[in-house]
C-alpha cells in the first residue's frame, strides 16, 4: 500500500479525544457535550487540516462509522447533532462538495468491501479533503451498458498492468486517487470478468484531457491509461468480482446524486420560488399551476431521498436509489424548462462561455441559462433515465426482464 504524508495511526489517539460509552452517546445531549469537550481542546481557527484529522481521530467525522474510522458506532440519525455543534461554532467543515465523489462513493464501498488495511490508508484523508477522488467506470463504449468495460487488468508479477479510456470523468483533473472497474477475464458471463480497483492518478501512464460542454465548462474529463502500474493491494474485493462491488458504488452514487440533503425548497425549486415571489410580472395562472406540481414533486423527492438516505447509512442499498436518482434529473429539466418560460427572453441569456474546469456544477448560482443547458447532462450522468427505468422495473417492481444477448 503507498504511503503518503497523510498517513496515520489512528490508533494513537489523545486519551481526551476517546470515544465514551456508545449507550451513553446515543443520547444527543450527551453527544453534544462531547462535541464541545472536542471544541476545548482544539483550536478551530488555527490549521484546517489539523483541526479536521483530529475530528476525524474522535468518531466525529461519520458517527456511524466503527470507532477507529471516524465513527462512534452510533445511529446515522446523531450525525446531524454533530455536524449541527460544528456548524453553531463555526468550526471549519470538510468542503464536502469538493469531493463529492469519494465521500458520497468511494468512502461506503470502501467501508462495506475493503480491507482494514485499506480503510485505514482511504478513509482518513478522504474525509479531511486531503485527497480528492474521481470515478473510472464509463467507457466510450460503455457507458450505460456498464458490463460492456473493455479497459482490461493483466497480471504482471505481484501487481497489475491497466490499459484503457475512460469518459466522462468529473474531478478527474484534481484527483488524487480513482475508483476503477477494469475487465480482468473475457470468459463467461460479462460481468463475471470484471474487477475493483483504486488507481493512483499521479501514476505514469494515466492521462487527463478536458472535455468541453454544452454550457462552455469542461466539468467532465476523458482519461487514458497506457501500461498504468496496480499493486495487487490497490483491489477492492476478489478477482472477478467487480461487478458486485461496482453496485454498492452505483447504489451510493444515484443517492449522491439525486439525494443529496436538503431544507425544504432547497435546491433548483427554490430558485424558481424566489423568481416567483420578487418578480410578480411574470406571474400567470398557466405557470403558477406548474409551479405548484413541481414544488408538490421536489417536496416529495426530497423527504424520499432522506429516508433512502438512512437505508444506506443502515447497510441497506437497494434499487430504489435508481428512483431518486431518476425523479432528481427530470425535476432539474422540469423547474429549469419553467424559468426560462418565466423569465421569457431575460433567461435567455448565458453569463459566460469561457472555458473553465470547475470542481462541481454551481446549479444554483449561476444563470438560467445555465442551469437550463447543465440540466440536460442530469439524465445521462450517474445511469441513464432509460438504464434507471429498466432497474425500476425489473428490480423494484419485479417485472419480468428483457431478454438479452449477452456478448
Amino acid at each position: 500500500m503507498p504511503d503518503t504524508d497523510a498517513d496515520t495511526d489512528t490508533d494513537q489517539l489523545r486519551d481526551s479525544d476517546q470515544p465514551g460509552d456508545p449507550d451513553q452517546l446515543r443520547d444527543p445531549d450527551q453527544l453534544r457535550g462531547v462535541v464541545a469537550g472536542f471544541l476545548r481542546r482544539h483550536d478551530r481557527t488555527g490549521d484546517r487540516t489539523a483541526f479536521l484529522r483530529a475530528r476525524f481521530d474522535a468518531g466525529l467525522a461519520w458517527v456511524h462509522h466503527p470507532v477507529g474510522l471516524g465513527g462512534l458506532g452510533l445511529p446515522w440519525h446523531l450525525q446531524a447533532v454533530v455536524d449541527d455543534e460544528f456548524t453553531r461554532a463555526g468550526a471549519p467543515d470538510n468542503r464536502p462538495r469538493r469531493n463529492s465523489i469519494g465521500l458520497g462513493m468511494a468512502a461506503p464501498t470502501l467501508l462495506r468491501h475493503g480491507t482494514p488495511q485499506q480503510q485505514r490508508r482511504w478513509l482518513r484523508p478522504l474525509w479531511t479533503g486531503e485527497e480528492i477522488w474521481c470515478q473510472l467506470f464509463s467507457e466510450p463504449d460503455a457507458g450505460s451498458d456498464l458490463a460492456a468495460v473493455a479497459t482490461r487488468a493483466e497480471r504482471s508479477g505481484d501487481g497489475w498492468l491497466v490499459d484503457g479510456q475512460k469518459v466522462w470523468t468529473s474531478l478527474a483533473h484534481r484527483a488524487r486517487w480513482a475508483i476503477l472497474l477494469a475487465r480482468t477475464s473475457s470468459t463467461g458471463r460479462r460481468h463475471a470478468g470484471l474487477t475493483y480497483f483504486i488507481c493512483d492518478m499521479t501514476a505514469p501512464g494515466v492521462q487527463v484531457r478536458p472535455l468541453r460542454q454544452l454550457t462552455g465548462e469542461a466539468e467532465f474529463n476523458e482519461v487514458f491509461l497506457t501500461g498504468v502500474r496496480l499493486p495487487d493491494a490497490m483491489r477492492i474485493g476478489e478477482v472477478g468480482e467487480g461487478w458486485q462491488v461496482a453496485r454498492t458504488t452505483l447504489m451510493n452514487e444515484r443517492v449522491a446524486i439525486g439525494g443529496r440533503p436538503l431544507a425544504r425548497e432547497g435546491g433548483m425549486i427554490g430558485v424558481l420560488t424566489d423568481v416567483w415571489r420578487r418578480h410578480p410580472e411574470i406571474r400567470r395562472t398557466g405557470p403558477h399551476q406548474d409551479l405548484l406540481r413541481l414544488w408538490v414533486r421536489a417536496e416529495a423527492a426530497r423527504l424520499t431521498a432522506l429516508r433512502l438516505r438512512q437505508q444506506l447509512v443502515a447497510g441497506q442499498p437497494g434499487p430504489e436509489g435508481s428512483a431518486v436518482k431518476l425523479s432528481f434529473a427530470e425535476l432539474n429539466q422540469l423547474i429549469s424548462g419553467l424559468e426560462i418560460e418565466v423569465r421569457g427572453a431575460a433567461g435567455l441569456r448565458h453569463d459566460d462561455w469561457t472555458m473553465r474546469r470547475p470542481e462541481e456544477p454551481d446549479l444554483l448560482g449561476r444563470t438560467a441559462a445555465y442551469r437550463y443547458l447543465r440540466a440536460r447532462g442530469n439524465s445521462i450522468e450517474g445511469g441513464t433515465s432509460e438504464i434507471l427505468r429498466n432497474v425500476i422495473a425489473e428490480r423494484v417492481l419485479g417485472l419480468p426482464s428483457e431478454p438479452r444477448v449477452d456478448r
